[in-house]
């Protein structure tokens, strides 16, 4: 996936590179840079960053990480929060982009960032995870690598308390668990005693009468048109091109292409979804698209009825709902 966020000690993350959230001087700190000098072993690692430094706010270098499974460190000053008013945005907006630049330029196919400045420089965690998640999207419109946000515990992270609100309104109002198991019973007995109350099935025909069953081949030919055919239809009829439609779903481009090529394969349902909400697709359309790939929205899956609020909303940011998502501790919308 080109964007996750995941709950994990950064230190042990396995990518190709993973930053560090430095101060100016490439010193030894607190906190996750603290932890990442421990891990990549001290004494080595500040011997490399003393010729990189000092670096500005929002610079970006790059070291190695020695003891670390991660085979670089790329350090980055983020900003001190002092109201949003003193350039705060564009600095750590910075941050994140000479980051990946930097793994770019170092052929590094993975990389795993901390929620920069978001910790003892104060900024506020929600403005610090949007302006994160914006400046990470806009790189990977014109670059493929996958990009994992890290964080150690739900405390690190935050997002809008007014989309929280809506979305667990709109759970509360449509999410049915407790009468899922219910209703699935009475649904079964109904079928029992359907078929109680059923006539007898009639005598068989004589062998005159009696025809062959259809091949299998002849069934397969009747089969509606194979997935990535609808796909196709559906991404020229919304205008988009390809490659909008997979960076917008947050999907790797060799998997868009295995789904594209068809061949029978069959995606995910978290990718389906991915594709509606990156064509923008109505409920009906993504119900449509789902049943098509054999699945189905559900007010007794906490996932699905979240899913359903942004597209009745018209909220169509795959980074958002994933946001929500995470939040949710639900699986993430995506490869």
């Amino acid at each position: 996936m080109p964007l996750s966020i995941v709950r994990n000690d950064i230190t042990r993350m396995n990518v190709d590179a993973i930053v560090n959230a430095a101060n100016t001087a490439l010193l030894q700190g607190g906190g996750v840079c603290g932890a990442i000098f421990k891990a990549a072993g001290a004494a080595e690692l500040q011997a490399a960053c003393d010729k990189l430094a000092p670096i500005q706010t929002g610079e970006a270098v790059i070291t190695p990480g020695f003891k670390l499974p991660a085979r670089y460190i790329i350090h980055t000053a983020g900003p001190v929060y002092r109201g949003g008013r003193q350039g705060e945005e564009e600095q750590l907006r910075a941050c994140y982009l000479n980051s990946l630049k930097r793994a770019i330029e170092n052929r590094c196919e993975s990389i795993a960032f901390p929620l920069i400045s978001s910790g003892i420089y104060g900024y506020p965690k929600d403005e610090a995870l949007r302006v994160a998640t914006g400046a990470i999207r806009d790189f990977l419109d014109t670059h493929d690598v996958d990009v994992y946000l890290v964080v150690f515990d739900k405390a690190a992270f935050s997002i809008s308390e007014k989309l929280l609100g809506e979305v667990a309104s709109y759970i509360n109002e449509h999410y049915v668990e407790r009468f899922a198991d219910e209703r699935r019973s009475r649904r079964l007995l109904d079928v029992e005693r359907d078929a109680l109350r059923a006539p007898a099935p009639p005598p068989p025909a004589s062998s005159a009468e009696y025809s062959m069953p259809p091949r299998i081949d002849d069934l397969i030919g009747n089969l509606d048109e194979p997935f990535s055919a609808t796909l196709m239809r559906l991404i020229e009829a919304k205008g988009k091109t390809n490659v909008e439609v997979y960076k917008r779903a947050n999907l790797d481009r060799k998997l868009f292409s295995k789904i594209r090529t068809g061949d029978g394969y069959l995606p995910s349902k978290r990718t389906v979804l991915a594709l509606a909400v990156a064509l923008e697709l109505t409920l009906d359309e993504t119900n449509d698209l789902l049943e098509c790939a054999g699945f189905a929205l559900s007010h007794s899956q906490i996932f699905d009825v979240i899913i359903e609020y942004f597209i009745v909303n018209g909220k169509y940011d795959i980074f958002e709902i994933n946001d929500v998502l995470f939040e949710y501790d639900q699986p993430l919308l995506g490869l």
